[in-house]
């Protein structure tokens, strides 16, 4: 569960490394952003030094979408999943991905809530 001041590596190649939730979307009394929710974001630590080939910059605010939580996820058929760390993937203001790869694997259920464009950039499905 992401809460805010919760700390998020980042799994795309928009430059940025780590980011700190600001706000969790969705609802007027939404205090916690599970898989495959929409957080807003700042970010904190730059992936590489070199200010030109990054897209985003330290400070800059964005949203983001969480795909992978610390969390134990629960599947309908009784069957569960467990991920080793909080990560999340910038957006745009039109809801698109920043980055043009996602490092790491994803879970399938992210193609049932209607994000297709992060299954078809990510290296492998959960």
């Amino acid at each position: 569960m992401i809460q805010q001041q919760t700390i998020l590596k980042v799994a795309d190649n928009s430059g940025a490394k780590t980011v700190k939730c600001i706000k969790v979307l969705g609802g007027f009394k939404k205090r916690y952003a599970r898989l495959g929710d929409i957080i807003v974001v700042s970010v904190q630590q730059l992936r590489n030094k070199s200010k030109k080939t990054s897209k985003v910059l330290k400070g800059g605010v964005f949203r983001a979408l969480v795909i992978r939580t610390r969390t134990q996820y629960r599947k309908k058929d009784g069957s569960s999943f467990l991920l080793n760390e909080n990560s999340v993937t910038l957006l745009n203001k039109q809801g698109n991905p920043i980055g043009t790869r996602i490092l790491g694997p994803i879970p399938k259920t992210l193609k049932k809530k209607k994000f297709m464009k992060f299954v078809s950039l990510s290296v492998g499905l959960i």
